[in-house]
């Protein structure tokens, strides 16, 4: 037990610990302003963007949460920054220009380079602007897009099918395909968040049992990489509730029936998952690119199918 004169002392020791831990704050706050960007440093970075981007550039935060940089980069120019996108493919786009802030505090160098320079190759010095760094990369896991299913969701055909071939169409009322049935039964494309990473990509919801959602594209160029991406959209992929189904995301050849790409995700699997296959050389197919769940609930699909290039240096 202890004694009447440690007892008495606890208070000092508590006083003191608080004092040493207000003392740190303050220190922080005053440290900080140093740290920040001001108005100048962010227009000379908008100055450069405006200047040396060009089309198909990007910009990537680290750390990913300095949002701010936002506000002045120039609209031309997406900006990506989410928990993990250090090692993101950013494949859309050839160049990349990193627009970091170093010594923020839990700003790791170590992990954002280790996770963000493979297959990437500087082509200019870090430019400084007071706490900001900006240096501009090669991607070289850029694949170009020679047709992406978002893009063309307007000339798409859309319908439910039923296991015995019979459907009933969605027809396009100028923004979405809109199904005969409950609200959220459309095809459209949306901005939705797949395990924090903000996706513009369709919106697909199962419509439960055995039928299926199609939406059916014409004039896909062959002799490329096909690739299916998609996931469960926010929250709803993490519980793995055993009354929840796997949802099953799928393109087939329309002409021959043959299943092109497969991706089921079963309750709990979370994050963009991803398939791809190369298309043999040829005429422009017709897909099908499907969704089906046995129990829709909580199966919010958000999908892209595209028309890729190899990796640099890569052959099919």
């Amino acid at each position: 037990m202890p004694s009447p004169k440690a007892l008495r002392a606890l208070p000092l020791v508590e006083l003191g610990a608080l004092l040493l831990v207000a003392l740190w704050c303050l220190v922080f706050q005053l440290r900080l302003p140093g740290r920040l960007p001001t108005d100048a440093d962010e227009r000379a970075v908008a100055d450069v963007l405006a200047r040396d981007a060009r089309p198909g550039d990007a910009v990537l935060l680290f750390p990913w949460w300095t949002e701010r940089a936002r506000l002045f980069v120039p609209p031309s120019v997406p900006v990506y920054g989410w928990l993990e996108s250090d090692g993101a493919d950013l494949g859309a786009h050839p160049r990349i220009w990193v627009l970091g802030q170093p010594e923020l505090p839990r700003s790791d160098v170590g992990a954002f380079d280790a996770a963000f320079l493979p297959g990437r190759k500087a082509l200019n010095p870090e430019a400084r602007m007071g706490p900001l760094s900006l240096r501009l990369y090669e991607n070289g896991r850029y694949r170009p897009r020679h047709w992406v299913a978002s893009e063309a969701v307007s000339a798409a055909r859309v319908y439910l099918e039923q296991p015995d071939g019979s459907r009933r169409d969605c027809p396009f009322d100028g923004k979405v395909h809109r199904c005969p049935g409950p609200p959220h039964l459309y095809v459209a494309p949306e901005w939705h968040e797949i395990l924090y990473e903000p996706r513009h990509c369709l919106w697909m919801h199962a419509p439960g049992g055995a039928q299926r959602l199609v939406a059916e594209f014409a004039n896909v160029p062959s002799g490329m990489g096909l690739r299916l991406e998609g996931g469960i959209i926010f929250e709803f992929a993490h519980p793995k509730d055993p009354r929840l189904s796997t949802s099953y995301l799928g393109v087939d050849d329309a002409a021959t029936g043959e299943r092109l790409l497969n991706v089921p995700i079963p309750p709990g699997r979370e994050g963009v998952q991803k398939a791809e296959v190369v298309l043999p050389p040829g005429p422009p197919r017709t897909v099908k690119v499907w969704v089906q769940a046995d129990n829709a609930e909580s199966r919010q699909v958000c999908l892209d199918v595209m028309a890729l290039e190899p990796a640099v240096g890569v052959r099919p």
